[in-house]
């Protein structure tokens, strides 16, 4: 008798398996369908989080698949991002570090219990992912560390010619940082309205005036 049950048990398990063979594992693109039907079923619209917030560009899209994006697809997000770029007007690129400091270490914007999602409202919550100071004792890692940005980078006046390149770089790369990397986990801090232009202005001050605690 239980030879007889362990033989049963034996071919359910093997007709089991053959019927799971005869079914084919849904595809990459049936998965990433269902997972944005997940998503879009499990969040709502509520203050000034809209369900806009979900839909991807062509980046986001790449970036997010298992296997990184073809380099024809690289070049294009990095061309397309830096072609929304808006430089600064006059070619102003610097403000204040002292209003730099308060917004790098300032997380709050952009969560539905804020009043509004105007870039006045934000802060630039750099402290998130990169250390600003050697007197901090708690920083993100995310992104390299911050201190002495200029200074390394032989910023002595942000005004010299000669620095041009890496200001006008660190502009761009505050604006939309897919411009330098496609797949950067950078805030597009202009190109998504979190930081207003002034807002860029100090937050570069911080990074490049030499009178910035960063360039001490």
């Amino acid at each position: 008798m239980q030879k007889k049950h362990c033989t049963l048990l034996a071919i359910l398990g093997a007709a089991a398996q053959v019927l799971g063979c005869a079914t084919p594992p849904p595809s990459p693109a049936e998965l990433d369908q269902q997972a944005m039907a997940m998503i879009k079923a499990s969040f709502r619209e509520q203050g000034i989080a809209k369900l806009d917030r979900l839909k991807q560009d062509l980046g986001q899209q790449a970036c997010s698949s298992a296997e990184a994006p073809a380099e024809a697809i690289t070049k294009q997000i990095e061309e397309e991002a830096m072609a929304t770029v808006r430089w600064p007007k006059g070619g102003n690129y610097i403000g204040d570090w002292r209003a730099g400091e308060k917004l790098a270490q300032n997380g709050r914007g952009m969560t539905w219990t804020d009043k509004s999602a105007a870039p006045s409202a934000n802060g630039a919550q750099c402290y998130n992912c990169h250390q600003i100071d050697k007197k901090e004792i708690s920083f993100g890692t995310i992104g390299p560390s911050l201190w002495n940005y200029g200074k390394l980078r032989g910023v002595s006046n942000p005004a010299d010619p000669a620095s041009a390149a890496i200001v006008q770089y660190t502009w761009g790369k505050l604006w939309n940082s897919k411009a330098y990397s496609a797949c950067s986990n950078m805030p597009r801090f202009g190109h998504a309205g979190l930081l207003d232009e002034q807002q860029l202005r100090d937050v570069m001050a911080l990074l490049l005036d030499p009178k910035s605690p960063v360039n001490q």
